[in-house]
């Protein structure tokens, strides 16, 4: 029995003193440690750092050409605003001529002018004091120009032929080629000879591939909405020959004033004549009276 029991330590004890024993147990540590410290790098490098979720947060917020290229899209989600910062600033005063609306809102859109009724193309906001116009839409200012009729005139292009239009303004603080945003100012409400019994106002219009549109249907509308225009010929034709019919009125007026105005210095220059002659008569009677006494 004691041989039995003494057999596995003996056998143990032969292992141990194999010389390749101990250089065999020391390559087994040595792999297995490097076994384990290559699983944890490769651990520690799929884990992203702070630092390292910053920088790509950075990298991330830098914009790229085609970000540049996608801001005209974003830019036509802006809803189109009132010319006003405050909409309790003035009021319609003359609206857009529209034939579908009712007879009532069409008589509110006829501009009284040299004696002739002209439809009105945007709207009219005014007040008895002057007040602050503003970009409906951000855009580029194309245009600015002091109309003898209209007043200063100012014109923003917004892309997609989509553009606005301020008139009657009295001072202009833009200048063509100026970048602004929506609420931006562009100048401040003064008068203009066209539309006189309007007092302090300004003028707006919004136009898509130059047909104008009714700006009450779509305030507080995105500026996509206004894709659903039709594209028609750009009607800068047709407000030119408006205003040339507007000038050819006042020409015909003053010269029929003016024909008027002559036509009574003619009548009373033959009445003075005629007094003239009547006075001369008279003194020649009365010559003959006094020869025949």
């Amino acid at each position: 029995m004691k041989e039995n029991r003494e057999t596995p330590k003996n056998k143990w004890s032969q292992i141990f003193r194999k010389k390749w024993f101990f250089p065999a147990v020391y390559l087994g540590l040595a792999a297995l440690l490097l076994a384990v410290v290559v699983w944890y790098q490769n651990l520690d490098s799929s884990v992203p750092t702070a630092d390292e979720e910053i920088q790509n947060e950075q990298e991330e917020s830098i914009p790229t050409s085609t970000d540049e290229e996608a801001e005209p899209v974003t830019s036509q989600q802006e809803v189109i605003q009132s010319p006003l910062t405050d909409p309790d600033q003035a009021e319609i005063v003359t609206k857009f001529y529209d034939y579908s609306a009712s007879e009532e809102d069409q008589e509110n859109a006829l501009v009284f002018y040299n004696n002739r009724y002209y439809q009105s193309k945007g709207i009219d906001l005014a007040s008895e004091e002057s007040f602050d116009v503003v970009a409906s839409l951000s855009g580029t200012v194309t245009e600015v120009k002091e109309d003898p009729l209209l007043g200063n005139v100012v014109v923003v292009d917004h892309g997609n032929e989509v553009m606005t239009y301020y008139s009657s303004l009295e001072e202009v603080k833009v200048t063509p080629g100026d970048e602004v945003k929506q609420g931006d100012q562009v100048g401040t409400a003064g008068q203009s000879i066209f539309g006189k019994d309007n007092g302090t106002h300004v003028h707006f219009e919004i136009r898509k591939a130059g047909q104008v549109v009714n700006p009450e249907s779509y305030f507080n509308q995105p500026v996509s909405s206004l894709d659903e225009v039709k594209s028609e010929e750009v009607t800068e034709e047709a407000e030119t020959e408006e205003k040339a019919e507007a000038n050819e009125d006042t020409a015909v007026n003053e010269e029929a004033e003016s024909d008027e105005a002559k036509s009574d210095e003619a009548n009373e220059s033959e009445t003075n004549e005629n007094k003239e002659e009547d006075s001369n008569a008279d003194s020649e009677t009365n010559s003959d009276n006094a020869a025949n006494r």
